[in-house]
């Protein structure tokens, strides 16, 4: 990931144009730190000033780079996730039942987070990959993935080649209060578990019944 850290932003959409937009925001959606968000509002400011990047194409490819590297990030964390968790979960406090509890909580959450993630930073590269682990339907990880990708590539798309960088100003307070939201409703949620946690457990072990796999 070197190469991200030596030409500026702004270099790489003027040398590389789609494909730097597709391969960044691709790597992040994966689940490896890169700046997706910068890039996709840098390729819209740029297009709009400079008319060398297409602001449908710049879209399109946000878009499709957001949706497959989520689908990366799902699948690799539902194919290695849960095995890893399973032989050493219990080294954190993750015993069989709790594991089987988190699947439960993601199959009738899980889709709002992976929405809801796409627009916040903390969760952008790892969303996809807690809900490949708590193995969300396919189904429906692939439609809230495809809609929050699509609205997230659009709005941001939009919203920076007409107003340019002064989008940022609006970006950074809408993102941290999203991520206000998401951990102190992960602590409400943490103490409901707490409170509540042998009535959920029987409730997780009705819904998916058996062991893990």
């Amino acid at each position: 990931m070197a190469f991200l850290n030596d030409l500026p932003i702004a270099e790489l959409i003027a040398n590389y144009g789609y494909i730097a937009i597709f391969v960044i925001i691709t790597l992040e959606s994966a689940g490896v730190p890169c700046p997706g968000e910068t890039v996709l509002i840098s390729a819209a400011v740029y297009a709009g000033s400079t008319g060398n990047l297409n602001i449908g194409l710049v879209i399109a490819a946000a878009a499709a780079a957001a949706i497959l590297g989520d689908n990366v990030g799902y699948w690799a964390g539902r194919r290695w996730g849960m095995p890893l968790l399973l032989r050493y979960g219990h080294l954190i406090a993750l015993d069989h039942g709790r594991l089987k509890l988190g699947q439960y909580l993601f199959r009738r959450h899980g889709g709002k987070i992976v929405f809801f993630g796409r627009f916040t930073a903390m969760l952008r590269a790892y969303a996809a990959v807690l809900a490949g682990v708590n193995r969300l339907d396919a189904r429906r990880f692939f439609a809230f993935n495809a809609l929050g990708g699509v609205v997230w590539a659009g709005s941001m798309g939009i919203g920076s080649y007409y107003c340019g960088r002064q989008i940022e100003h609006i970006v950074g307070p809408v993102g941290l209060t999203l991520l206000a939201l998401v951990v102190f409703g992960g602590l409400a949620l943490w103490l409901f578990v707490r409170r509540h946690e042998a009535r959920l457990l029987s409730e997780a072990e009705t819904a998916i019944p058996g062991p893990l796999a």
